[in-house]
């Protein structure tokens, strides 16, 4: 990276001018090398040359830029989550510029959570409200209980912080559940959804428990399905094919993202569904308290990278970040996207050829390989790397 500092006598036109050897968009179709010019909080300028003085000028040659990347299912908060990790340190440092918060809170705690966390970072944060009042705060599972869901208070949350709930976390998982039967969580948890308009970002059950099709039968357009290339206790395919039911759901409007986390990320899964034509409509990471301390850091660019190991292409890669998620949240006009007007969130990212092998949940590995990044600008501002 090179760093030039203007200090013209007139007023210089941007504040912030980056030039790369490629800049990467999906959204616009843009795959060439060129400049973004910021100024304030936007971009103001896209192109192969873009003319004018800026305060600071950085040039990346060997560099990707990319609007900044968004992971649609994560753990970001500052306290009462057993998974949280500290949103800014371990996210946007690493290029993540808006996460997804899956489930930390619920209706007991929403109010702490978005002063502390969503108020309280440079990272946007959107919310995932969990269907249990208490969210992720104790050890147990959030639905152990069934009266831990209060449907009147999930409205009410959602109607009050509607700005910074996006949807609704129900994750019907044995561990989540215990006891209490999943279909009931289910369909409270629809009910909730469909009173107030939002989505579910949803955990699938074991299908000896409950059948994946009669699961998939009951999600809507716009739900989420997360952790779609985990082996075991659920599997989205069978015999190197992914099966019917999950075929169906994606063809009436369901979506499918791959949550990576501790246990749900198999590269055989990945690879057969990818051979297979089924690509996922997100990228992410699953961070959670457990993977501090991770090396290599376990973030969205090392995620990507094992999927462009199993075999998705680079284009779909870098959609399933930016144009895609954004899209799934609703903020399409505002991030996602290397444009004129929209926020300027930005990443840079360099891909390194002989890197150690890539590791799944399993400990299966496939070639090393992967993209770090270099450089994070958050809403017009470069963030230091001593974040990270």
């Amino acid at each position: 990276m090179w760093l030039t500092v203007y200090h013209p006598q007139h007023t210089p036109t941007y504040d912030l001018l980056i030039r790369v050897g490629r800049m990467v968009c999906p959204a616009t179709g843009v795959d060439s090398p060129g400049s973004v010019a910021i100024r304030g909080d936007r971009i103001v300028a896209v192109g192969s040359e873009v003319i004018g003085s800026s305060v600071k000028v950085l040039d990346f040659p060997d560099a990707i830029l990319l609007a900044g990347l968004i992971d649609l299912h994560a753990h970001p908060a500052k306290s009462g989550s057993i998974f949280g990790v500290d949103p800014d340190r371990h996210l946007l440092a690493h290029g993540t510029t808006t996460v997804l918060s899956q489930g930390d809170a619920g209706a007991d705690n929403v109010e702490t959570y978005i002063r502390e966390t969503i108020e309280g970072s440079k990272i946007r944060v959107k919310l995932a409200i969990n269907l249990s009042s208490t969210g992720e705060a104790g050890p147990g599972g959030c639905f152990e209980r069934l009266e831990a869901i209060d449907g009147a208070a999930c409205i009410a949350a959602i109607e009050r912080f509607r700005s910074h709930v996006w949807g609704i976390a129900v994750n019907v998982s044995h561990h989540c559940c215990g006891a209490t039967d999943p279909c009931e969580v289910v369909l409270r948890g629809l009910l909730v959804a469909e009173q107030t308009g939002v989505p579910l970002l949803y955990g699938l059950r074991r299908p000896e428990d409950w059948p994946l099709a009669e699961q998939l039968r009951l999600l809507r357009p716009g739900d989420v399905v997360t952790y779609c290339f985990r082996r075991t206790p659920h599997c989205i395919v069978r015999d190197a094919r992914v099966l019917p039911e999950v075929r169906e759901a994606r063809e009436r409007g369901i979506l499918f993202d791959v949550g990576h986390g501790r246990g749900s990320f198999d590269f055989g899964v990945a690879e057969a569904a990818l051979h297979d034509g089924f690509t996922p409509d997100t990228i992410s990471t699953d961070l959670q308290r457990g993977h501090v301390g991770q090396s290599p850091a376990h973030d969205l660019p090392l995620v990507m990278s094992k999927l462009r190991a199993a075999g998705m292409l680079e284009h779909d890669i870098f959609r399933a970040v930016t144009a895609g998620p954004a899209q799934v949240l609703g903020e399409d006009t505002e991030i996602g996207a290397l444009k004129v007007g929209s926020i300027a969130d930005l990443v840079l990212l360099r891909w390194l050829e002989h890197g150690e092998p890539l590791i799944d949940v399993t400990g299966s590995t496939r070639a090393g390989g992967r993209w770090e990044t270099v450089a994070t600008v958050r809403a017009g501002q470069l963030v230091p790397r001593s974040e990270s």
